[in-house]
């Protein structure tokens, strides 16, 4: 989208003012057909933006690209961290109806019980963009769009390398591949999409099978505690499936104490491709990462000029990822973002 400056912003929120009777930032709400409020009568947009937490590196590399993001589109980003609870995320987004900002983004905790809350922003005539995670709501009239990852997909991705690779997975040689999986949040997208999508994939391989599975909470500390405990009640454990880099990490950090070399006694894959991810990859302690590009933050200005300027805009937006072997992450990890 080419570029609009403060004066066409302007004029673009005093047309909307004049033709449609909708309220500016500084005004109770009564937004037009698309939800669009236009900018402020300084021609500044106003963002308010609820993160998840600091949970994982991919979470910082998120938040930090979000707020560079909107400083160098010109957007004025009101910040919140929910600390991993949905009660602080909802609090921060009444906060945000209340301030009467423009426009509200926010990556939810968990997918469900959002209505209420969604609901008054759509009353005020604020618009709502998803990012990272989706909701559960029959009510797709909450929100203009979601702009993320494919979850369900990485899973499949991760599911697939497995499956290629199930000889070698065999550790033991026993003919049976004994998954342990590290979830993430309990009730959040991405631990419920990517757990789909990879025992979607490897039920086409009888030997494979998930033993044990339990959350880590997307966290390095979450992940260790876990596979502590895995290694403890069982023998035989061939594969990890961390749902995030950061659990994959804790999980290592267990094998090794166990007195066990990860990546070759006990094969590992994760989702998430940061750097401290790839790092391990290359070293060979993790086997296999599917990338979750954190870098939203251009993608989420563009789509809230676009949103409040009144354009139409797709209820989905994909992000573009791939996947990394040990080569590729040492071809790439001297250039990585984040």
């Amino acid at each position: 989208m080419v570029k609009k400056n403060l004066a066409a912003i302007s004029a673009v929120a005093l047309t909307a003012l004049t033709l449609t009777a909708c309220g500016s930032s500084s005004e109770a709400g009564g937004g037009n057909e698309t939800g669009g409020k236009g900018a402020g009568s300084d021609g500044k947009i106003t963002m308010g933006f609820a993160q998840v937490g600091a949970e994982s590196g991919w979470r910082t590399a998120n938040s930090t690209n979000i707020q560079e993001s909107a400083a160098d589109a010109g957007i004025e980003l009101k910040f919140s961290d929910a600390q991993q609870k949905q009660e602080n995320q909802i609090k921060a987004i009444r906060s945000y109806i209340q301030q009467k900002v423009d426009v509200i983004a926010f990556s939810p905790v968990v997918e469900t019980g959002w209505d209420g809350v969604l609901q008054e922003a759509k009353r005020a005539g604020i618009p709502v963009i998803l990012t990272d995670r989706a909701v559960d709501s029959e009510d797709t009239s909450l929100y203009k769009t979601f702009l993320g990852s494919d979850f369900v997909e990485e899973g499949k991705k991760a599911g697939q390398w497995l499956v290629d690779n199930a000889a070698d997975a065999d550790v033991d040689g026993d003919g049976d591949i004994n998954v342990v999986e590290l979830q993430g949040t309990t009730g959040a997208a991405p631990a419920i999409d990517r757990k789909e999508g990879f025992e979607e994939v490897i039920s086409s391989n009888p030997e494979i099978a998930i033993s044990q599975s339990q959350t880590g909470d997307f966290t390095r500390d979450g992940g260790k505690q876990v596979m502590e405990a895995f290694l403890q009640s069982e023998d035989g454990i061939d594969v990890v499936f961390a749902h995030n880099d950061d659990m994959g990490l804790g999980a290592i950090e267990a094998i090794e104490a166990a007195g066990l070399e990860p990546g070759k006694d006990v094969k590992i894959i994760t989702i998430d491709a940061v750097k401290d991810g790839m790092t391990a990859l290359s070293e060979g302690k993790i086997n296999f990462i599917v990338e979750c590009s954190p870098l939203l933050g251009p993608q989420l200005m563009d789509l809230a000029k676009k949103v409040l300027d009144g354009e139409e805009v797709p209820a989905r937006v994909v992000t573009e990822e791939t996947t990394f072997t040990q080569e590729q992450a040492a071809e790439v990890l001297p250039t990585r973002a984040y």
